[in-house]
């Protein structure tokens, strides 16, 4: 099955200009010459032929010395080396390798760490047993290499290839995480903890109220994002919802009951896992014909995604995961999946919420208003989403059908099992420090000071707690100063220099 030949000079590769004129080396150089189904990496290796190496948006540029030999094994001893681990690319190489192959690099060098990882990834990836004994000798190493990719804590042996399964998943439901500076940066800052001393010694009234308007501002984001403005009941009960965040386990019935709470008016919606096609885009104006942005899931292989997806976010639960990681990859492989006719987005950011609570991150009580977050920053987290769904629809045949919805052709479950969820990690990460380091401790802060405010107005005035809610949010609409509206009808019995000594004290409690 071998071409002649994997390496390739180039200067611009499928859209991408080269930082250098080079040769293409590892899955690139295999993807291209194979012609494998599946998007391109998200860094690029390139043999610089300037001896020199350094990292560029979209390239990883080594020295010659680095050139593998032009042989699809030495090819892929390279990507495992320096390129991390790329699930889907060696699922879909399987499906075109004759078992023979793999049987004959491992025979023929038992010992390498790399030939047992491909051994291991063949029967883990395509559930079946190879031709080959176990091995009797051998230090045990880890599948993914700690140096690239982001690995669970946890790592149980595997005595037949010797070697300890970190995954950060299973095998129906594995997306990766590539270390970059940037999550790097973020795991040393102890977010989690920020938190926890942000809220530590806040009065318990104090606490209830800041995780009330929590809940409430990420409802309501939530819904806008979605470009829907619901009523305040409604945005209520979802922010109850939201609440409840990690205390019951994942499962398809909790899934379902999250739907049920999102739609409420199950009149026109068919509540439960799709039972047709689905995509996220537009209709032509005139034909009505689909224009799909991303292509859902097809709906004949929902259900075995969605038990790869919430059987890999229980076994993420003891995994000694990174929990902004965990979270990232779950919630965006569920809304990359859409297994609802309607609601998942919603329910995409409840798991973000899920996973951070199960797994500790976020404080017993409180939420992170990540949706807030994630509605100021809607260019860049519409850009996340496209980032994998668009090169894959390249990828994925469907048709238009009678009623313009999209009829996939073919088995695509591979694309949404393993993807890379580095950019989705660090969007997420964006949207955890803002609300830690911003949302949260502001709105401590405002109860704080509405809190002395209104323990003076009660000294001087007596108001009820419902006026002094009323004249603090005039004031605060009116940049300090009592309207004359508001003098003349709800504060008619205040006298002027009542008045100036509340805007004065108003101007002391708020500065800003």
């Amino acid at each position: 099955m071998s071409p002649t030949s994997f390496s390739r000079s180039i200067t611009v590769f499928h859209g991408r200009t080269a930082p250098e004129s080079g040769t293409l080396v590892g899955y690139g150089a295999v993807i291209e010459a194979l012609q494998l189904a599946v998007p391109l990496p998200r860094d690029l290796a390139l043999i610089s032929a300037k001896r020199r190496q350094y990292r560029v948006a979209g390239w990883r540029v080594f020295t010659p010395r680095h050139q593998p030999a032009d042989t699809l094994w030495a090819h892929l001893v390279f990507a495992l080396k320096y390129e991390g681990l790329d699930l889907l690319f060696f699922k879909k190489l399987f499906a075109q390798l004759p078992a023979a192959t793999v049987e004959e690099w491992v025979r023929h060098a038992p010992q390498s760490r790399y030939a047992r990882t491909v051994w291991f990834l063949y029967e883990w990836l395509l559930a079946c047993r190879l031709d080959l004994p176990d091995l009797t000798q051998g230090n045990y190493v880890p599948v993914v290499n700690e140096q690239l990719q982001y690995a669970a804590a946890t790592a149980p042996p595997v005595s037949r290839q010797r070697l300890r399964n970190n995954l950060p998943g299973v095998a129906g439901f594995c997306p990766l995480v590539h270390k970059t500076a940037t999550l790097e940066q973020y795991l040393t800052r102890d977010l989690a903890g920020r938190a926890q001393h942000v809220l530590r010694g806040l009065h318990a009234d104090v606490l209830v109220r800041t995780s009330a308007f929590l809940l409430l501002k990420d409802s309501k984001a939530s819904f806008t994002i979605e470009g829907e403005q619901p009523p305040p009941t409604r945005a209520l009960r979802w922010g109850h919802a939201i609440g409840q965040a990690g205390q019951q386990p994942l499962s398809r019935e909790e899934l379902l009951r999250l739907q049920q709470l999102v739609i409420e008016n199950s009149r026109f919606v068919r509540l439960g896992y799709r039972t047709e096609g689905g995509f996220v885009g537009e209709h032509d104006r005139q034909t009505g014909d689909p224009i799909p942005d991303h292509v859902s899931a097809r709906w004949q292989d929902l259900e075995s995604l969605m038990s790869g997806l919430l059987d890999a976010a229980a076994h993420l639960e003891t995994a000694g995961y990174p929990p902004v990681l965990s979270a990232a990859a779950i919630a965006f492989g569920f809304v990359s999946v859409h297994p609802f006719v309607d609601g998942n987005g919603r329910v995409h950011r409840y798991l973000i919420h899920h996973l951070l609570a199960r797994l500790g991150f976020t404080p017993p009580g409180i939420i992170f208003p990540v949706s807030a977050a994630i509605l100021e920053r809607l260019p860049a987290y519409r850009q996340v989403l496209e980032g994998y769904s668009h090169p894959v629809l390249e990828l994925i045949p469907w048709r238009k059908t009678a009623d313009h919805n999209v009829e996939v052709l073919a088995d695509t479950s591979d694309y949404y099992r393993y993807f890379d969820a580095t950019a989705p990690a660090e969007f997420l990460f964006d949207c955890v420090a803002y609300t830690l380091e911003k949302t949260i401790p502001q709105e401590v802060a405002y109860l704080q000071r509405y809190d002395a405010l209104k323990a003076w107005l009660d000294e001087g005035f007596q108001m009820p707690d419902k006026l002094v809610a009323t004249l603090i949010r005039f004031l605060e609409q009116n940049q300090g100063i009592l309207s004359k509206r508001a003098r003349e009808k709800e504060f008619a019995l205040l006298t002027p220099e009542e008045v100036a000594q509340i805007e004065q004290q108003y101007a002391v409690h708020f500065p800003d």
